[in-house]
């Protein structure tokens, strides 16, 4: 069984055991969170190989449940401005603040 589900305005494919790093979301290590933006959830293959999948109100109810397993930062990007024959150069660093989650359910 997995699931997508929407945080941080990005969307990934979820499984019960999965570790995910999405955008920061509040908490400490160790702490429940609760992802309600379910978009789809899919059940394992029937015989004939094809999966269950639901949809749209079928999954309004539907929550998914990870454990933080820590708040880190992302690798440093470059971000760098030029404009030919102008002199015109800016450059700037980014990190992002990223949780890493631990998919425990999906209900």
């Amino acid at each position: 069984m997995y699931a997508v589900v929407r945080t941080g305005g990005k969307q990934y494919r979820v499984a019960v055991n999965d570790c995910v790093r999405v955008e920061q979301l509040p908490g400490e290590k160790g702490d429940t969170v609760e992802l309600r933006d379910v978009l789809m959830v899919a059940n394992d293959a029937t015989a004939d190989g094809a999966a269950a999948i639901q949809t749209g109100s079928a999954v309004a109810q539907r929550v998914v449940t990870a454990q933080i397993v820590q708040q880190l930062r992302d690798r440093k990007i470059i971000v760098f401005k030029k404009r030919r024959r102008v002199n015109y150069r800016r450059k700037q660093g980014h990190r992002q603040n990223l949780t890493e989650l631990r998919i425990t359910a999906i209900q």
